[in-house]
């Protein structure tokens, strides 16, 4: 379940509490008139069953609540209620299957900036795969893999290429081919220092590297397993799994073919450095494949099943004619 918790303007409120009892998955509506003071405004609560929260946002966007008041969803931990347990049955579909749409793109949005914390995890998951790298070690290089944070960013590419959103997919571009420039420099740097004052004693990586060999080494496996990560991924962050996603973490070798490629430029070694790069390239494109392929099926899957319930939604937005429609804040 959802906890709904709108702001709304004094005129629309009788508007609000008629969605709410429309929808077979609101109950536990409370409203609290004259409550907000900033934006001024009727407090109404809800709790929401997650497959129907897409409905109700859609109806309130169509009533410019989100304009003139204000929208939240927050996710409960608990609910000991018997109306809840009834609304999550009459609600279409399974919690787990729904995506909510709004959510996601927020998510998406949030993990395709560019901040120093997603700079110095990347980095420091990078630092992690170049001494695997160097002592062949499969268990740094699976802790570099979990401390990467870039799958965040191949959401947003997926969902912008799902929605046409330009500008979310070049931010996130940049996000990844800045982060990972970054993490290979500092890596690349380090190898050379740690090089010329002794700590790395060999000129160049060793030949034989049975245990992480597969991370410079990309083949057909490096694909598929690329595209059920990005399934896994995409799956992992619609349906609120953050367990299946650390899975999806373990399952890609990007941030330890940027490490790699790091150590095997301070030492020279150019097979290994096209290696490298060749399995970043295939695993940041096959997961960008499977999880907008991904998506474009959730969506696909779950408006057939609404028609098929004799529910059809509606596009964002407030369309004309309703209240709220072409009013501004100071309305």
């Amino acid at each position: 379940m959802l906890h709904l918790r709108a702001i709304v303007p004094e005129d629309r409120t009788d508007a609000v509490c008629a969605v709410l009892a429309g929808c077979t998955g609101a109950t536990n509506v409370v409203v609290l008139p004259g409550a907000a003071r900033s934006p001024r405004g009727d407090l109404v609560t809800a709790d929401i069953a997650r497959e129907s929260a897409n409905e109700v946002i859609e109806e309130l966007q169509g009533l410019g609540i989100e304009r003139d008041g204000s929208i939240s969803f927050e996710h409960i931990d608990l609910s000991l209620s018997s109306g809840a347990e009834a609304a999550e049955l009459r609600a279409p579909g399974h919690g787990d299957d729904a995506v909510v749409w709004e959510e996601l793109e927020r998510r998406t949005e949030d993990d395709s900036r560019m901040t120093w914390s997603f700079l110095v995890f990347l980095v420091l998951a990078t630092q992690l795969a170049g001494i695997a790298a160097l002592i062949d070690s499969p268990v740094l290089v699976v802790g570099a893999m979990v401390l990467g944070p870039e799958f965040g960013a191949i959401a947003a590419i997926c969902f912008g290429l799902l929605h046409g959103h330009g500008r979310r997919i070049l931010v996130a571009l940049r996000t990844l081919v800045v982060g990972f420039a970054l993490a290979v420099l500092v890596t690349y740097v380090c190898a050379l220092v740690s090089r010329l004052i002794g700590v790395i004693e060999f000129d160049r990586l060793p030949e034989s590297r049975p245990m992480t060999a597969f991370i410079y080494s990309p083949d057909r496996w490096s694909f598929i397993v690329a595209l059920l990560a990005g399934v896994g991924g995409v799956l992992s962050l619609t349906s609120g799994k953050s367990s299946a996603l650390v899975g999806v973490f373990i399952s890609v070798t990007t941030v330890p073919a940027a490490g790699n490629l790091g150590v095997a430029l301070a030492l020279e070694h150019g097979t290994e450095v096209t290696g490298s790069l060749r399995q970043l390239g295939v695993n940041v494109a096959g997961m960008i494949i499977a999880g907008t392929l991904t998506l474009l099926l959730q969506r696909w899957i779950w408006s057939l099943f609404l028609r098929k319930k004799g529910m059809f939604p509606r596009r964002h937005g407030p369309p004309e004619g309703r209240p709220g429609a072409g009013r501004g804040l100071g309305s």
